[in-house]
């Protein structure tokens, strides 16, 4: 046993021949699902009778409003469900509609198309830019790990980056709900990439990514304790600019209808668990899953909250390597919302990407090399594991990293290039 905790305090299981195996099954696992869900389904639904893409059919339904002229009927649940089950049959059940205005815009236009190339465009084009966000933050923080190559069968290779952040299962998890994972992951992932580079362009993707706003939580400050003010002012200028668009695009009526449904989503979606509290990885799912209170759920997310913004902003204010601040703010991103699904997930590649670099160039310290496999691999059992065991697994992993990420920059223990995995 002792041998056992050794080798994961050290990491040294980790080894880049096993990372290369996982990653390759995971990947292949995921194909063999994606495959499996479009050879068992019968027209637009999969063999348990949900849409294919199951989340996306909200996005499709509330887009087929706006073509109509109709920008606020999803957030009507009336409305919503009745499109829903017009298009996918009466025994769909019903996926709300909770975003903002914004994200009407692409909602719309994917509702153009058909239904399946909707939503296989909308999965490809994302998950690219995801890539293209994880590449920019190999590439910026170590350009020696983008040097790597994996061969897999027939000759072929792929960069051990790319490989891995394609199995990373939640990229499973996302293309199964056909969710905006991959969107949010590119922005938040390609403004922390660019920000100390062309900073404006950092601030404006900030600022898309309000099509979210419970991931916004932390921005503004951890931008304002770095002196990032340009960031801040693009940021700021890009939320207006959509504002102003959607208003004059939908009229203030939209906007009525969006603030009166954010009551049925607090009370219904969240607190109530209607989504359920195995899929919610979330301090605030975690105490309301062991049978705490709404108002103790409320407090414990709370404190996290203020705890985590507290060490974003010390983080922020401090000369600390910049892989670090990027990869607090990312994991505290999903740590300080009620508010998010394991698909949400998708977020902690960018952390993971800039942890990785670093911890490439610098040194790992103890625990850490096993911690990031584990936040690696939570996407894959968080959700069955709380579901089964009531052990929120996926937010432990997140804390843990978190907690680590603190600890490194605070240098506690010595970090040594001898450490690093070759």
């Amino acid at each position: 046993m002792g041998g056992l905790i050794a080798k994961i305090r050290s990491g040294d299981w980790l080894t880049r021949e096993r990372m290369r195996l996982w990653a390759l099954c995971v990947l292949a696992i995921s194909v063999i699902a994606v495959l499996y869900l479009l050879a068992t389904a019968n027209g637009l639904s999969d063999y348990q009778g949900r849409p294919l893409g199951s989340d996306f059919s909200n996005v499709y339904a509330a887009g087929s409003f706006v073509i109509e002229g109709h920008p606020a009927r999803p957030y009507d649940w009336a409305w919503q469900g009745a499109r829903e089950q017009e298009i996918f049959g009466t025994g769909t059940q019903f996926y709300g509609w909770h975003y903002p205005p914004f994200f009407l815009f692409i909602a719309g236009t994917l509702a153009t198309m058909p239904y399946l190339l909707a939503l296989a465009l909308w999965q490809g084009v994302t998950l690219v830019l995801y890539l293209v966000s994880i590449g920019a933050i190999v590439l910026a923080q170590n350009p020696a790990l983008a040097a790597p190559m994996i061969p897999v069968r027939g000759g072929v290779k792929i960069d051990s980056w790319l490989l891995l952040a394609l199995a990373y299962p939640a990229v499973l998890v996302n293309i199964g709900h056909g969710h905006n994972g991959f969107l949010t992951a590119a922005l938040l992932g390609g403004a922390l990439a660019f920000l100390n580079r062309w900073s404006v362009f950092a601030g404006i993707l900030f600022g898309l990514l309000s099509y979210k706003p419970q991931f916004g939580l932390l921005i503004p400050l951890a931008l304002i304790a770095g002196g990032y003010w340009r960031a801040v002012i693009a940021a700021g200028a890009t939320v207006v600019a959509l504002i102003g668009f959607t208003t004059l695009a939908f009229g203030m009526e939209v906007w009525s209808a969006f603030f009166d449904s954010t009551y049925l989503t607090r009370v219904e979606v969240l607190e109530a668990g209607a989504t359920g509290w195995q899929k919610i990885q979330s301090v605030f799912s975690w105490v309301r899953m062991w049978g705490g209170s709404v108002p103790l759920a409320y407090a414990v997310q709370g404190a996290v909250t203020l705890v985590a913004a507290g060490a974003i902003v010390w983080l922020w204010r401090s000369d600390a390597p910049y892989g670090l601040k990027a990869a607090l703010l990312a994991i505290g991103a999903i740590l300080a919302t009620p508010y998010s699904l394991d698909y949400d997930m998708m977020v902690l590649a960018p952390a993971m990407a800039f942890l990785a670099a670093d911890g490439m160039a610098r040194g790992f310290l103890p625990w850490e090399k096993s911690a990031l496999a584990l936040l690696w691999f939570a996407p894959l059992f968080a959700r069955a594991v709380a579901e089964q065991t009531l052990m929120p697994i996926g937010v432990w992993a997140m804390l843990l990293v978190f907690a680590l990420v603190l600890r490194r920059a605070r240098g506690v223990g010595a970090v040594t290039p001898q450490q690093a995995t070759a």
